[in-house]
């Protein structure tokens, strides 16, 4: 209408349309509020592998309970050293129960479960063709990666937690509250042992941890990038027992996965722990490093 003037607001320009942000994004556009670490948390919450992986961690201490009520009496002296003593010990205690738990667990059950949750986490996005709609919302590459590492770590970390929670509780119900022990150490503080031992082998696993999701974000099938963690970590197993590679052996990821002892001893040995969590943290960041590098350069067309 003739005569008539167009009010210009705050942030627009005279035809009211908003003036872009920062580096031509849009107006009110923070890349920090996508994707939050709460919703990427309740979204992995409900999805079927979660819930299992998170159930067999409950279940799995009840079931070693239920085992060890059909034990024969059979003490031939068959045993196996150190694991040998703990299994021995596992019926003396809550905490004695808590600690056979999370050792039998921890080879080969545990590094399943964080290779499951971190090696599932961006691989399955791809696999469902989701991932270029996250990316078209606009989340930052950077910060995808960021906030599906911190919940695949989270999860990971609930995994152990529940594992040594159900296993004390089942534990101390059925054979009481008493001090930690084992045949190559002295009676510990309640509870300081399965501490050493739990902040160690959650060290140890951030390894399995980095391996999982450089895989994931370097394939588009989340049964390769788990699977292939898995076989990995077998590998650098199977290579650590060869005595020929001699001092190659402790450039390996799992030549001090079993440390754990020392942290049990008395006096309590650490030389092999500081190496051997000195070598996971390495490890770890550089295979986090590697797949951001290759997650911000590569073509997401899945």
């Amino acid at each position: 209408m003739a005569g008539s003037s167009v009010a210009s607001s705050p942030g627009g320009d005279a035809s009211g349309t908003a003036a872009p942000g920062a580096g031509g994004a849009a107006a009110g556009y923070r890349p920090s509020a996508t994707l939050p670490f709460a919703a990427e948390f309740r979204r992995q919450a409900s999805r079927r592998r979660t819930q299992l992986a998170l159930g067999f961690m409950v279940l799995l201490p009840l079931i070693i309970l239920v085992a060890f009520q059909f034990d024969a009496g059979d003490d031939d002296g068959g045993g196996r050293g150190e694991f040998s003593s703990l299994a021995d010990l596992a019926t003396s205690g809550g905490l004695n129960f808590t600690l056979f738990s999370i050792l039998v667990s921890a080879s080969f059950l545990l590094v399943v479960v964080v290779a499951l949750f971190c090696g599932d986490t961006v691989a399955s996005e791809a696999s469902w063709g989701s991932l270029r709609y996250l990316l078209a919302v606009p989340v930052p590459r950077a910060r995808l990666l960021a906030v599906k590492l911190v919940v695949a770590l989270a999860y990971s970390g609930l995994a152990l937690l529940l594992l040594a929670g159900t296993a004390l509780l089942a534990g101390t119900l059925r054979y009481g509250w008493k001090p930690l022990s084992s045949q190559v150490s002295a009676e510990l503080a309640p509870a300081d042992g399965l501490l050493r031992l739990l902040g160690y082998l959650a060290v140890v696993l951030l390894v399995v941890a980095g391996l999982a999701f450089l895989l994931s974000v370097t394939t588009d099938a989340a049964l390769g990038a788990v699977g292939g963690a898995v076989l990995l970590w077998i590998l650098s197993s199977i290579l650590d027992q060869i005595t020929a590679l001699g001092g190659l052996r402790n450039l390996l990821p799992t030549h001090y996965s079993s440390a754990w002892l020392g942290l049990l001893s008395t006096p309590m040995q650490t030389d092999d722990v500081v190496k051997g969590a000195f070598s996971a943290v390495v490890y770890a960041t550089l295979f986090w490093g590697l797949a951001f590098w290759r997650f911000t350069r590569k073509d997401v067309t899945s």
